[in-house]
């Protein structure tokens, strides 16, 4: 028996770069909570958790799991301040991929 070392968990979105949107949505967050005035507890546990993921062999959410279960605070960022490709790059991930 083989057992495969990186499963594709989102067979059904064959050719859609599920992670990779996650990616662009993760970098806008970051970009934006990095400046101390448009951060909160909220954003500051959502970079914990995204440290978290990182770490080989945790069961904890990776960045697409992270992204699709904060998509309503997400957008509520992008739009308070003005991130009009980071609200794209979601409703992008909210469709394919969520």
């Amino acid at each position: 028996m083989t057992i495969q070392s990186k499963t594709d968990r989102y067979v059904t979105y064959g050719g859609i770069d599920c992670n990779g949107n996650a990616k662009i949505v993760v970098e806008h967050v970051l970009a934006l909570i990095e400046d101390p005035t448009k951060t909160n507890a909220l954003w500051e546990r959502f970079k914990v958790r995204l440290a978290e993921a990182g770490k080989v062999g945790a069961r904890k959410a990776d960045e697409l799991c992270l992204a699709c279960s904060h998509t309503y605070y997400i957008e509520e960022l992008f739009q308070e301040y003005g991130d009009t490709v980071g609200l794209e790059a979601l409703q992008r991930l909210e469709d394919e991929c969520c």
